[in-house]
């Protein structure tokens, strides 16, 4: 028989990074909060790379931050080694990346969670979620049943997880901790629609028994960022990383081996992500390649595990042992954990709306890998919406919606509700048509606003904020009256610098829009610079170099809220609107769009769908 174990809020189903962020932005809103996981030891685990940020995903990991979401602020205490990534590039695609310590990670977000106002940690599986009176119930193995207005799944990869290695495979969750083995069909009884999913993780080998002295050595920045607007300051990286390379002997073992992959076996029938293959998926889809690129890590200060950055199996343990030992520098290799994929069951995300509640389940939301998506970024970013929409439910205010063109967390959304995920989704730069708006840097600037009407940004980080945005306009209105007159020492910085010299008196602005000059050039002959933040002086020089980038790129953000203003019903049968073609329609019905933007996104409806639907609307009015 069940037992009542008590009344809640938002009930949230895993303590990953989804599960984490959601958890915790629902309880600071003031949300009565219950968060489970499967394994108390497994809160905030990074099961695959140990590292946070990356291309696009330093982004995400900024505007977690500038919300009010927790995952900068725990990764700039954890950091390794910090790096921004793409330098030699334009700024809508620097990214930053940590190498963290995982097992510190981990410990620091449990403690966060333990120590958090409104919110209680349990080690529990939960079995299944049924419908009651005022909400759900949720219920554990042991028997244990919460109430809770609203639920939010971040199951990750645990929900009817199966591990495969070679020939052997057997139900687990990452890590070798138990997978969630029946909820799934809990929430096939709710009318999900669950399919399956798969991804891998490489080998962890023995430091000690790594060759380091022929790698190629990859140090981390000097000049180190944080990714928290709180960070006040970083010290220097503690670790140094490695590259090293397959060979053809890598690609015979692999080749000569593959029939043992379960994934080309057809044991494996779950998707796999595109972007982030296995080293035997490379091999085959890459036959003319003749190398691929590692990276080895350090999974922390206080153990002699290494991580194999880029070279994830499915392979059999000694077909593994081979291959790693033909590679540069792993001759002699100590597995201490195999390589292995794992297929685990997730939902079709159009099913949801851009709120992350289930259109027809009210009060049951969806975050992070069950939402199809994959990556811990990916994740948080997902588990915070979901966290603050299952809070302002509760408290009966308006929903929080991000559109494309206020960050990459609504790109993120925006994509997994209105086109699907036919394999897990990765945040790319490519993905948003606004990347020169939706900068790393002005995060803050973007969404911190919201943070703080929302109810997630202190008082102090708010004045701390404004102060900020007024150093940052005193200083263009500094550079727009300051004049550099033609002396010999500026037209020296400026012909060494490639660009030509004056002969005139030139404002600083000016010269700070030539692409060769920048802020560090001009330092010598710019008297007048008052002391800032870096990131002040930074998202200055940006928007003087790209102004009219930008102008161009808002007007088209102009032209995209146009369309979105437009509202299209939520309760119509498009299959009553004579002139859509049957692909259109059968789309429309299914996502339910809320406005002509969303609808023009949906893949099957072409532009003379959209106009069929203007021209409706227009009747209608």
């Amino acid at each position: 028989m069940n037992y009542s174990a008590g009344n809640f809020d938002v009930a949230v189903i895993g303590a990953g990074h989804a599960g984490i962020e959601a958890g915790l932005a629902s309880a600071r809103l003031g949300c009565k909060t219950v968060v489970f996981t499967i394994n108390m030891d497994a809160v905030g685990n990074c099961p695959c790379n140990p590292s946070i940020g990356g291309t696009a995903k330093g982004h995400l990991v900024r505007e977690i931050d500038a919300l009010g979401g927790e995952m900068g602020k725990t990764a700039d205490k954890c950091f390794l080694q910090m790096r921004m990534l793409n330098r030699g590039k334009g700024p809508a695609v620097h990214s930053l990346r940590a190498q963290i310590d995982r097992r510190k990670y981990s410990d620091v977000m449990k403690h966060t969670l333990e120590l958090q106002e409104n919110l209680e940690l349990h080690q529990a599986e939960v079995i299944a979620i049924e419908k009651a009176d005022e909400g759900y119930s949720v219920i554990t193995r042991m028997q244990a049943e919460y109430k809770a207005k609203t639920v939010i799944i971040a199951t990750g990869t645990y929900l009817g997880g199966r591990i495969f290695v070679g020939e052997v495979s057997y139900d687990s969750g990452p890590d070798g901790i138990f997978p969630a083995s029946f909820l799934g069909q809990s929430l096939k009884d709710l009318g999900l629609p669950l399919r399956r999913f798969k991804t891998g993780t490489p080998a962890r080998v023995l430091k000690s028994s790594i060759d380091f002295s022929e790698l190629e050595v990859q140090e981390g920045d000097e000049e180190i960022v944080p990714f928290s607007y709180d960070t006040e300051d970083l010290r220097e990286n503690k670790v140094v990383c490695h590259i090293s390379w397959t060979n053809e002997k890598t690609k015979e073992i692999i080749l000569d081996n593959i029939h043992r992959s379960p994934l080309y076996g057809g044991e494996i029938q779950g998707v796999g992500p595109r972007y982030c293959p296995s080293l035997e998926d490379k091999i085959v889809r890459f036959k003319d390649k003749p190398r691929h690129q590692l990276f080895i890590e350090p999974c922390g200060l206080n153990t002699e595990e290494m991580y194999l950055q880029g070279m994830s199996s499915s392979l059999p343990e000694e077909v593994q042992l081979k291959f790693y030992h033909s590679i540069k520098g792993l001759e002699n290799a100590v597995i201490m954990r195999p390589a292995y994929a794992i297929e685990y069951d997730c939902v079709d995300p159009t099913e949801m709306n851009a709120t992350l509640e289930f259109k027809k389940i009210p009060g049951l939301y969806g975050a992070g890998q069950f939402n199809g998506s994959s990556g811990y970024e990916e994740a948080a970013a997902q588990g915070l919406i979901a966290g603050i929409n299952a809070a302002l439910k509760v408290k009966g205010r308006k929903p929080l919606i991000l559109d494309r063109a206020s960050s990459y967390i609504g790109t993120l959304i925006d994509d997994l509700v209105t086109k699907g995920a036919n394999e897990p989704y990765r945040m790319m730069t490519s993905r948003s048509e606004y990347r020169l708006i939706l900068r790393q840097d002005n995060a803050d600037v973007r969404l911190t606003p919201t943070g703080r009407e929302i109810g997630l940004i202190s008082d102090e980080r708010w004045e701390k904020f404004n102060k900020k945005q007024q150093l940052k306009a005193e200083e263009l209105k500094r550079i727009s009256k300051v004049v550099i007159s033609p002396t010999k020492e500026v037209n020296d910085i400026l012909v060494s610098r490639e660009t030509s010299a004056i002969t005139t008196g030139v404002k600083l602005i000016d010269l700070l829009r030539r692409p060769q000059l920048d802020y560090k050039a001009l330092a010598p002959v710019d008297t007048t610079r008052p002391q800032l933040d870096k990131n002040v002086f930074e998202q200055v020089e940006i928007e003087v170099k790209y102004e009219g980038y930008i102008e161009k790129q808002l007007k088209q953000v102009e032209q995209m809220k146009k369309l979105e203003r437009k509202l299209l019903p939520t309760d119509f049968d498009y299959t009553q609107l004579a002139g859509l073609r049957l692909e259109a329609q059968e789309k429309l019905n299914k996502i339910k769009p809320l406005n002509i933007g969303q609808a023009s996104r949906v893949s099957g409806v072409s532009p003379a769908d959209i106009n069929v639907l203007l021209i409706w609307l227009s009747q209608r009015k």
